[in-house]
């Protein structure tokens, strides 16, 4: 190679070094996937030593590594399907397994007041009315798909704005089955994991229990309590409300079911009763 070209070679491979540096930085790399995985593995370990000592705690910290444990597969299926996720998502990870880890460790003191804990939890078996927000179809998901809704409804505990109408969860295909012409039936399997509220995100776990069909919102929000029932409040916010959707079924574990030889089409706009399946502590001003 002549000397100029091995000069500009080596010039050109500088100004390329950085660049490839400063993307790998900003990906998520297997390596980084298996420490996740080892960490994981020891702070299930701490939880299930603090379950002699605080099983309250340790089941809680249980609930919550159960919603890690799901992200770190969720992060290899997309580090294997696309080869580069963004290492702030595994940060993110990362840092709530830190938090974890030093909680069964007790190195991290929470003060929660008692009176607080009661008016501010969204108790197991809530359940919410939320507005699809993208379509889902049963015939082009795909396992791990996301997709948003948002509350149709304001939720009060007392005088207590738990959940504002217009938040935002985020949902999880877990699972998919198209259609076939005979007799398979298209279904999807739904799920939340996560809730943002004022700017606030939670991780929840929350599954579908019922699709409905409405013509339109009308133009005052609704308002429910804790422990009222979802039917009975959306009935009065939704113009020409239709009920439960025909064609469609929900099974256990928010498996939603359409007809024999159809698949499931779930329209942007339709409504999903939601209901949760681990409580939740709101973070609301005193």
């Amino acid at each position: 190679m002549p000397k100029f070209r091995r000069v500009m070679y080596a010039w050109l491979v500088a100004l390329a070094l950085p660049a490839l540096s400063a993307a790998q930085d900003a990906s998520m790399t297997q390596a980084d996937l298996d420490r996740l995985q080892d960490q994981q593995a020891a702070v299930t370990k701490q939880v299930e030593d603090l379950r002699l000592k605080d099983t309250p705690l340790a089941n809680r910290l249980s609930g919550e590594l159960e919603l890690v444990r799901d992200d770190i597969a969720y992060l290899r299926v997309r580090l294997r399907r696309e080869n580069s996720v963004p290492r702030s998502e595994y940060t993110a990870v990362r840092d709530r397994l830190d938090a974890l880890q030093r909680e069964a460790s007790g190195t991290t003191l929470r003060e929660v007041a008692p009176t607080r804990r009661g008016s501010n939890e969204i108790v197991v078996g809530q359940e919410l009315d939320v507005r699809l927000q993208t379509p889902l179809s049963s015939e082009t998901a795909e396992v791990e798909d996301r997709f948003e809704a948002t509350t149709l409804v304001d939720l009060y505990s007392g005088d207590v704005l738990l959940v504002p109408a217009g938040s935002v969860m985020r949902g999880v295909v877990s699972g998919v089955e198209k259609a076939t012409r005979t007799d398979r039936r298209g279904r999807l399997t739904l799920s939340f994991d996560q809730m943002t509220i004022d700017r606030q995100t939670y991780r929840i776990r929350a599954t579908v229990t019922e699709a409905l069909e409405g013509e339109g919102i009308k133009g005052e929000v609704g308002k429910m309590t804790t422990g009222a029932a979802a039917g009975a409040i959306i009935g009065g916010i939704l113009g020409g409300f239709k009920g439960a959707m025909a064609g469609i079924l929900i099974g256990g574990g928010g498996t939603v079911l359409a007809t024999p030889g159809t698949d499931v089409e779930l329209a942007a706009g339709t409504v999903l009763r939601v209901r949760f399946d681990a409580p939740l502590i709101v973070e609301t001003a005193r």
